[in-house]
């Protein structure tokens, strides 16, 4: 048997395994630019308790509003909507987040109504490093002393709502304060930038009182307010606990004699309670419907809806979600911190905010509004409560960087 020659097989260059290890790989790297194949987000707020009016089934459909504006579908894979029910608390709250974002695989937690489970919510995600987008939650700790790169704080705070309606009071002489305060974070936090702001301009606090939460009976919580002799009594609450104590603040005479001041007021409230109780309240909000076209457009849309005009909370998920699907869009991917990136290097341009900016501390930057409620002989159609009393700009309106505590900012 003849020897045979064997010729050694040529092996492709370096070049040509890399370029075909690359195109191999390329179909499973763009699928994890989005994690999972699909971008999930979780509304959690209160759907069966206290504040469910004022988030509840309405803020999960402003979410699926700003989905289905986008199209379903953002860098080309599906949207994907979850909601849960915190019940107001902070323990169920971080319960149900750790759940999303370890098993579920939720990308983003919005509205969180309620300031304990947003702080709760808050710290988890930055744990976990995910992101909430939050519109209920009010307590300005979210992007002062507990700031988080992973907490944007979308709508208003308890430092804009004091700032507008506790300074414009004082201004008028109303200048001598009593706080009826809801006992948990949201209570204390409002009550404290308001007290702030009264005796910045140079108004003085006669006293406090801390009812449980939530309440139903405030009737001697407003006989010690009656007695202090304060100008103003100011409600550092929400929702129906606001709304009871000034339904029997009439009934014990507290108002003509005192002033009340509700220092979270939404609209869905003074509907409720009507102008004829309301009728000159001055109070603070991030949004209006009837302000433009842009914003009759949206509310006449959400009002198909859900039979109610959008408040300040429904408004500001909308706009959250649309820009944070917008940031995922440019990004080319939901990983967080990509996203969050883009978020703030992206100025908010909706029917929301104008030239609206988030800070590196996570807040929104944008106006706020002073309204004062109509008299019912001003009311010209439903839904026609607030007159525009002042527009606050975004730089007077939240917490200035110098009085920030906040890390993550760089003051100069």
């Amino acid at each position: 048997m003849k020897n045979r020659k064997i010729t050694p097989r040529r092996q492709p260059p370096l070049t040509t395994l890399l370029l075909t290890a690359a195109l191999a790989a390329a179909p499973a790297l763009a699928q994890e630019k989005i994690s999972n194949g699909v971008v999930k987000i979780g509304v959690m707020n209160d759907l069966t308790g206290l504040y469910s009016d004022l988030g509840g089934k309405s803020s999960i459909d402003a979410a699926r509003m700003a989905i289905e504006d986008f199209g379903g579908k953002v860098a080309g894979k599906p949207i994907e909507l979850v909601f849960a029910d915190h019940q107001n608390k902070a323990d169920i709250a971080s319960s149900r987040a750790r759940e999303w974002f370890d098993k579920d695989h939720v990308d983003v937690i919005v509205d969180l109504v309620n300031s304990s489970a947003a702080l709760a919510v808050a710290k988890l995600a930055r744990d976990s490093k995910k992101l909430v987008l939050v519109s209920g939650g009010g307590a300005t700790r979210l992007t002062n002393e507990d700031c988080s790169p992973n907490t944007i704080h979308w709508t208003y705070d308890t430092y804009s709502l004091a700032n507008g309606t506790a300074r414009a009071m004082v201004k008028q002489g109303l200048d001598s304060w009593y706080f009826i305060t809801a006992d948990y974070a949201f209570g204390h936090s409002l009550e404290k930038d308001a007290g702030d702001v009264v005796k910045e301009a140079g108004g003085k606090l006669v006293g406090s009182v801390r009812h449980p939460f939530p309440g139903t009976d405030f009737s001697s919580f407003l006989l010690q307010a009656q007695a202090s002799g304060a100008k103003v009594v100011g409600l550092a609450n929400a929702g129906p606990d606001m709304n009871n104590t000034i339904k029997q603040a009439n009934e014990f005479g507290v108002v003509p004699k005192q002033s009340l001041a509700a220092l979270l007021v939404f609209i869905d409230e003074i509907h409720s309670m009507g102008l004829k109780n309301t009728q000159g309240m001055y109070l603070t909000t991030g949004f209006y419907w009837d302000m433009n076209d842009q914003t009759r457009t949206f509310a006449r849309r959400f009002f198909e809806r859900n039979k109610r005009m959008p408040n300040m909370v429904h408004a500001g998920i909308h706009s959250a979600v649309t820009h944070y699907l917008k940031a995922i869009q440019a990004a080319g991917t939901d990983d967080s911190a990509a996203v969050i990136a883009k978020m703030k290097a992206t100025p908010v341009n909706d029917f929301f905010a104008k030239n609206g900016r988030i800070r590196d501390d996570g807040r929104m930057m944008h106006d706020m509004y002073l309204m004062q409620v109509k008299k019912p002989s001003e009311s010209k159609y439903p839904w026609d409560y607030y007159s525009v009393r002042q527009v606050i700009p975004a730089e007077q309106a939240f917490l200035p960087v110098a009085k920030s505590v906040c890390p993550l900012l760089k003051k100069k």
